[in-house]
């Protein structure tokens, strides 16, 4: 509202010029009578200034101010000088405003109007000119202090802020609980510890404590970004009348350090106070539900959320979809999803991240599509989500137009889409291109390293993950649990016993890190392969860790080497600590149907059905033409069923001739020996590689072949002498690493046999100088395809095929 000076109650009693004055402020007003009196004048409603007026209100203005200064009163000059710059703050125009300073500046009112203007510049969003005023005026007010305190934390400028803040003492200016409210969000943005601590304790000398709810509640905001919850919980037990704000900056702190059990009983408590959640409090609660899967507190929340009308609130939908999928609803999460009338990247990338982690890659494909079709522009967390999407199918060509599209927004340098590229080409076997990502990096941290690692291990290359393991500490990083882990899968998968043990080591005694079971199991599978069983077994018991996948992974050994007397000692721990687990249940079966032991094959089948536990049937699956076809075990229902057991057949004879002879060890069922034979020849991997063949006969391209168990040792050398055959590449995914098969060779040269047991044949097998192929295409150990072991599952993202 505008006031005027003047020595009467109308028009008549002004000076000329400054009826000329308030004619142009009339202007701005609507619906006056002609009888106007002051009282009608002062609660005038005003509407937007035209530029014409504005110009002619100028000119008025140096008339009058010109008549004010030579015998005119100061403060009527000073109150029009006033109502000229709030109208400037109504249009938003910075130009009159420095018009009006420039004028202030020659008659000498330029001090005097200094709070003003930098409250004005500041509404009209020019910091830069607010600030040079702020520094010209000599008596500022703290008004002036405090807004250009917050201005700068508005803008992204902490630093400034904090630079203002602390001028003030010194100038004589005390902070109050503006001041300390503002400043105390700059130092959490920093990180600045200490000086947050400084700040707060100056806040108490000066007696603005946390009594204040605005004080107190910028105070525990503060110190959960630091981390300091046990301060921040402190700090908001002493503030009086707390308020929703005060405990929403509580409940995420404790959520954003992952102490979302504290989280959920702030809110109960606030609820107890009768205190109303606001939407963002509610989103943040539903977060907290999701990180601890608390289904039965999320579905109450959202009745919450229904009950105060904010069901349609972006915030809130969104929290709702990430806890629906993070409790393994998907499908209520998609139901959320399409209440959104424009979703947004944030809400596409949120539905796009738990499709992948739920295992629906598929179905995130396709909605990312939609995203584009949207015309929403992906960030890098969607970008990585889906390249994570593409590795857990192996979808190469799908994978590569996704890299495209982060070339086209310019992503390839940020580190986590970096990471998500090389784990999607390692996942693909694609070493040589995951390695020129990598090199292409801008900058290089301890993730993306890891990424590299973890390719090189599941592709079999042990030595260039160690030599890049061992290059870390000259780039300045420091390798953390993953990256041991990283580099023990490496050299399990590459046979490097001794590396492998030298690596564990240095781990244990390194002291910078504490190993978990992962590291163990890791360990206890390279030594139980190697058939260094004892040591196994002595490494376990040393730990003291009742973990059931070590003691299965221990069993898988025994199981490989024959060691019937420690198997049944394994055999009886793993029952103990898991008894309805099944895949141990299953690596059991296989056990008995290894040594012929029918009987104890039929009674652990029958107490899986029992218990309702199911063997996941072996699976394949292969790329062909950007279609993916799916294989099962002597499953024909596929519609060129005739012309794949065509080509199966011909490829059969074909490696006959060069000495292939199928190996029904891998047989686990009790049949006759022909129909053991006709078993291997229908495996699904044989079946997958017979219609690639078939379907892309005349192209020199490779085959890409994914299974959801172990690659079958009957299969894997199947696949060696077909490579030779055809002369095409080929490339097999397991559970477990990849092996590229070409000119009769795989790249998992070196390892220990994992023989399984034949009938009767119960000794120790000891160790062999080729694990599952050698020089010649004829000298070939096989492999087993027991169950997987779930301590290489924190690499998989989504579905592991």
């Amino acid at each position: 509202m505008i006031h005027y000076v003047g020595s009467g109650h109308g028009l008549e009693s002004l000076a000329p010029c400054q009826k000329e004055m308030q004619r142009c402020l009339l202007e701005r007003t609507v619906g006056f009578p002609e009888n106007l009196n002051w009282f009608t004048i002062q609660h005038a409603k005003p509407r937007p200034i035209p530029p014409s007026i504005v110009k002619s209100f100028t000119c008025a203005a140096k008339s009058f101010f010109a008549t004010a200064h030579n015998g005119g009163s100061f403060s009527e000059s000073l109150q029009l000088y006033s109502s000229l710059i709030q109208q400037c703050i109504g249009i938003k125009s910075i130009t009159d405003i420095t018009k009006i300073q420039s004028h202030a500046l020659k008659r000498g009112f330029h001090h005097s109007l200094g709070n003003k203007l930098i409250d004005a510049y500041l509404k009209c969003g020019s910091v830069v000119y607010a600030r040079k005023v702020f520094d010209e005026v000599p008596h500022r007010h703290i008004v002036a202090w405090n807004s250009m305190i917050a201005s700068y934390i508005r803008n992204g400028r902490s630093k400034e802020a904090i630079e203002i803040y602390q001028r003030m003492v010194p100038d004589g200016i005390l902070p109050d609980e503006f001041t300390f409210s503002s400043v105390f969000k700059a130092f959490s943005d920093l990180g600045l510890v200490h000086e947050g601590q400084r700040a707060h304790g100056q806040s108490v000398v000066l007696g603005v404590g946390v009594s204040n709810v605005f004080v107190g509640s910028a105070l525990v905001d503060m110190y959960a970004k630091f981390g300091k919850m046990r301060d921040a919980r402190l700090v908001s037990d002493q503030v009086v009348g707390k308020d929703v704000v005060l405990f929403t900056a509580l409940i995420v702190g404790y959520s954003h350090h992952g102490e979302d059990g504290e989280s959920l009983q702030v809110f109960r408590n606030m609820t107890k106070k009768g205190i109303e959640a606001n939407e963002y409090t509610l989103s943040s609660v539903l977060v907290c539900c999701g990180n601890l899967e608390d289904l039965t507190s999320g579905r109450l929340i959202h009745g919450r959320i229904v009950k105060a009308g904010l069901e349609s609130a972006v915030a809130s939908q969104t929290s709702l979809l990430t806890m629906y999928y993070r409790c393994g609803l998907v499908d209520d999460s998609l139901k959320v999803f399409k209440q959104f009338i424009n979703p947004n990247q944030v809400t596409w990338t949120s539905v796009i991240v738990g499709l992948v982690q739920n295992g629906r890659e598929e179905i995130a494909l396709l909605k990312f599509r939609q995203m584009l079709r949207s015309s929403i522009t992906p960030n890098s967390f969607t970008l990585s989500s889906v390249l994570r999407a593409c590795s857990s199918l192996a979808m190469l060509e799908q994978g590569k137009q996704i890299h495209a599209i982060v070339m086209k927004f310019g992503l390839d340098i940020d580190k986590y889409v970096g990471a998500a590229l090389i784990d999607f080409y390692g996942k693909c076997g694609s070493t040589e291109i995951a390695r020129s990502v990598f090199n292409g990096l801008l900058e290089v941290d301890v993730v993306s390293v890891n990424s590299m690692i973890y390719s090189y291990a599941q592709n079999g290359f042990g030595h260039e993950a160690l030599q890049l393991f061992s290059g870390m500490k000259d780039t300045g990083l420091e390798p953390n649990n993953v990256t041991w882990l990283g580099v023990l899968s490496a050299c399990n998968n590459a046979g490097l016993l001794e590396e492998g043990c030298h690596i564990f080591s240095s781990a244990r005694n390194s002291g910078n890190i504490e190993l978990t079971k992962d590291h163990y199991a890791c360990m206890v599978d390279l030594l139980g392969r190697a058939g260094r069983l004892k040591e196994a077994e002595m490494l376990i018991k040393q730990v003291n860790i009742s973990d059931v996948v070590i003691w299965r992974t221990l069993l898988s050994a025994c199981r490989i080497h024959g060691d019937v007397e420690m198997a049944k000692r394994v055999m009886n721990r793993v029952i103990d600590l898991a008894p309805e687990d099944g895949g141990t249940h299953v690596l059991l079966s296989n056990l008995y149907a290894s040594t012929g032991n029918w009987s104890k094959v039929i009674e652990m089948k029958s107490a899986m059905r029992e218990m309702r536990l199911k063997k996941n049937p072996a699976m394949s699956w292969v790329d062909v033409e950007r279609e993916i076809h799916t294989f099962m075990a002597g499953d024909w229902s596929h519609p060129n069923f005739r012309d794949i057991r065509e080509k199966l057949e011909e490829l059969i004879e074909k490696v006959k001739e060069l000495g292939y002879v199928p190996d029904t060890r891998f047989v686990l069922q009790d049949l006759d020996e022909e129909k053991k034979i006709r078993s291997l020849y229908y495996h699904s991997e044989k079946l997958a590689v017979a219609f690639a063949l078939w379907r892309s006969n005349y192209k020199n391209t490779t085959i890409r072949i994914l299974k959801n168990l172990r690659v079958c040792g009957d299969c894997h050398t199947w696949m060696k002498f077909v490579s030779k055959i055809v002369g095409r590449d080929i490339i097999a995914r397991d559970v477990k690493r990849f092996h590229h098969f070409r000119n009769g060779l795989c790249s998992c040269v070196g390892r220990a046999a994992p023989t399984p047991l034949a009938l009767g044949n119960l000794k120790l097998l000891g160790l062999s100088s080729d694990y599952c192929c050698g020089n010649r295409v004829d000298n070939v150990t096989p492999y087993t395809n027991e169950q997987p072991h779930l301590y290489l599952s924190i690499f998989m993202v989504g579905r592991s095929f």
